[in-house]
């Protein structure tokens, strides 16, 4: 099994967009932000649960400072959203 830094570094080439929810990888994983910034992809990020109404420390991602949007307590709806968001910042749409 890859690492999950090394799954986001086979991307590159393979697709055009990234949709990820991190789950509690989000707070510490700074070598799955280290990939996703080397990849350079165009990324939106996912959690089925609001993370904002939940304890501080899972507040914090650290990847959201590289993903053109977070989908936050929407459920399985927040893969929805985070595609049409994809589908708009490759089509041009960065707004």
């Amino acid at each position: 099994m890859l690492s999950d830094e090394r799954r986001v570094h086979s991307l590159r080439g393979a697709v055009d967009g990234v949709i990820l929810n991190p789950g509690a990888w989000s707070h510490y994983a700074y070598a799955i932000h280290d990939a996703l910034e080397l990849i350079g992809l165009p990324a939106v990020e996912v959690h089925l649960s609001d993370v904002q109404s939940r304890e501080p420390w899972r507040r914090l991602s650290v990847i959201g400072d590289l993903c053109l949007a977070t989908y936050s307590g929407k459920g399985p709806e927040g893969y929805r959203l985070a595609l049409g968001r994809l589908r708009d910042a490759l089509d041009g749409d960065q707004a």
